[in-house]
């Protein structure tokens, strides 16, 4: 078989192959175009996915006919003057993307720069191009196209649906308009809702507003702020709570020098500096732009550029795990505020309505009982005899089977102390099923879960010892001998220097038996079987001697750990050691979520309540 050059418009279909795999790839290059022209203000539309239009307006610059006629030419560009591809300061820069949508689709572009007369207009239909000609235009460029994939029948049928063509590009502007928040971007079409996101302001706050629009307006009251500068890398962006999550990791956004990227090296930091906080089936919602020297980052790893390449990766990936960790402790006790707004919805009735004055008079809510009490209802004629107890001693002599009340008030008893109620998790006020602790606060109430809460505190009071002095250890009076499955007994024994300096001592004791001599102090008093049997699914988890940075497989120990020197549910606590257990929570850094992820307390506020019942 003979060796042959091939036709230039079938290397052109062929390369489209690559740089416009589905319409949404097509939005993204097309809209790089319009920010590096420096346009304020970008319109998509689409139709059929994108499979039968994509329309682009921009008020860039434009183009003159001269460039315009070469635009569509393969390999021509004006992002790289210099010839330098390690100095690329804009989103695009190989000049493929026009003549790859003009070999597959057409292609037409009407232009016109803010000192021309007249506009200018080029047509590609499946490769072939038409020559210019004058056409009316206001200042930018206007890009059209129309039947994308006639030219390659094949590649039509690999698209998925219109309406999931319609919802890529939707998450394509989204990201672009994360990366450009100065920029307006309007969305409109068949199978998406439309939407207008309006410039913002440079800074901060105009970058925080632009995220409440993209990621949700609950976003804004969830945020940690990020803000940080070293050797020449800046990172600043926001990043959510422990307790404001999401079940994918879509929510992630990284701009890098501008351009949005979905890098594994990134995401794998993120999971990094949110692994002690936050369960590891679900991800945060950020997004963190990184300011970098364009020679220190290569762009031109991937056809449609969404990774890039850092020349010292291992630097970027612990500068970034560092920084949210930095937010994370900063805003540590905080609990998301839609822990809260859960709360309430599941305490609201079903079909409850908050009442509104009429002419002065306030109506009555219909109120239908909620699936907990849909089974209840009070006696509508009262017995004959013994009714109308004075007080609860007799309303319990006529109900011998009334069960004890379940919530211990002694806390109430107590006057409170102003600055206690001032604080932010206020005084106790209750303890509910021995399990969760009520306090009131200045505004509100907050339910704190009080084995969920100490399980932290513990773990960062271990944390705290390992990292100073060593964590303190207690010498079992009489050493107690565990029997374990003889693979995890091996398991532990491979890692017992390591947990002996944990504070965890133990040798072996015979065929899948360990003798333990020693355990941390904060965890004397728990189950020891339990406590070793969990060190060692924590060592089977995170593979012995494996992979894992030696500082993660620690953590993960200690969070086992943890769990055994904790208050349990169905303790009931006094007064006192309630409200020890609030101002060491105010004291600790993360006290917001447990080990595990889940939120330690919920707050609800009065005006909250009262809507609850109707009060407002």
């Amino acid at each position: 078989m003979l060796v042959r050059r091939l036709d230039p418009i079938l290397v052109d279909r062929i390369a489209a192959g690559e740089v416009v795999e589905r319409p949404a790839a097509a939005v993204k290059e097309l809209i790089e175009n319009a920010v590096d022209a420096g346009a304020n203000s970008v319109e998509i539309t689409v139709e059929a996915g994108g499979r039968r239009l994509i329309r682009i307006v921009d008020d860039g610059k434009g183009m003159n006919p001269d460039d315009l006629e070469l635009a569509v030419e393969r390999h021509a560009t004006s992002k790289i003057p210099d010839g330098d591809l390690f100095s690329i300061n804009t989103l695009g820069f190989r000049g493929e993307a026009l003549p790859s949508i003009g070999a597959v689709a057409r292609l037409a572009i009407t232009t016109r720069t803010s000192d021309a007369e007249t506009g200018s207009m080029i047509v590609v239909e499946a490769g072939v191009k038409h020559p210019v000609r004058p056409a009316s235009a206001p200042k930018g460029t206007r890009v059209e196209v129309t039947d994308l994939f006639a030219a390659t029948p094949a590649r039509l049928k690999f698209l998925k649906s219109d309406r999931s063509e319609a919802q890529a590009v939707a998450e394509i502007v989204k990201r672009l308009a994360i990366a450009h928040p100065t920029v307006r971007f309007t969305l409109s079409g068949e199978h998406i809702t439309a939407f207008t996101y309006p410039p913002e302001e440079p800074g901060e706050h105009g970058f925080l507003r632009r995220l409440s629009r993209v990621l949700g307006s609950d976003f804004h009251e969830n945020a940690m702020s990020i803000g940080v500068e070293r050797e020449g890398v800046r990172l600043t962006g926001f990043a959510s709570l422990p307790t404001y999550h999401r079940g994918t990791s879509t929510a992630i956004h990284f701009v890098v020098n501008g351009r949005p990227v979905r890098d594994k090296l990134l995401l794998g930091a993120v999971r990094g500096a949110y692994a002690d906080v936050m369960a590891s089936d679900r991800h945060p919602v950020l997004a963190i732009m990184i300011d970098i020297d364009p020679r220190a980052v290569d762009v031109n790893v991937h056809p449609a550029k969404t990774e890039v390449r850092f020349r010292d990766p291992a630097f970027v990936r612990g500068f970034v795990v560092a920084a949210i960790k930095e937010a994370i402790n900063r805003f540590g006790m905080r609990a998301s505020s839609t822990v809260g707004t859960r709360t309430l919805e599941s305490l609201r009735p079903q079909g409850m309505q908050p009442s509104r004055p009429a002419y002065g008079h306030h109506r009555p809510s219909i109120v239908r009982p909620s699936s907990g009490f849909a089974h209840w209802q009070a006696p509508l004629d009262p017995p004959s005899q013994g009714y109308a107890p004075s007080g609860l001693a007799e309303a319990q002599a006529h109900l011998p089977d009334l069960a004890a009340p379940s919530a211990d008030s002694r806390a109430t008893l107590t006057e409170i102390e102003p600055e206690m109620e001032a604080a932010p998790l206020g005084a106790a006020r209750a303890q509910v099923h021995g399990t969760y602790i009520v306090t009131q606060t200045q505004d509100g109430i907050v339910i704190v879960d009080q084995h969920a809460a100490h399980e932290r505190l513990v773990y960062e009071r271990l944390k705290r010892e390992r990292a100073s002095s060593g964590i303190a250890r207690q010498l079992l009076l009489i050493p107690e001998v565990v029997d374990l499955d003889p693979v995890d007994a091996d398991r532990v024994l491979a890692e017992a220097a390591m947990l002996e300096s944990l504070g965890l001592a133990v040798e072996p004791f015979g065929h899948g038996a360990l003798l333990v001599r020693e355990v941390p102090s904060a965890l004397a008093g728990g189950s020891i079987k339990a406590l070793v049997q969990d060190v060692a699914d924590a060592l089977a988890e995170w593979g012995q001697g494996g992979t894992n940075p030696l500082e993660e497989r620690l953590d993960a120990v200690l969070s086992r750990m943890s769990c055994h020197g904790s208050i349990r549910a169905g303790r009931r606590m006094r007064p006192e050691e309630m409200n020890a257990l609030l101002r060491e929570m105010e004291a600790t850094p993360l006290s917001g979520q447990c080990n595990h992820g889940r939120p330690t307390y919920v707050e609800l506020k009065l005006s909250d309540i009262e809507r609850l019942f109707g009060r407002r």
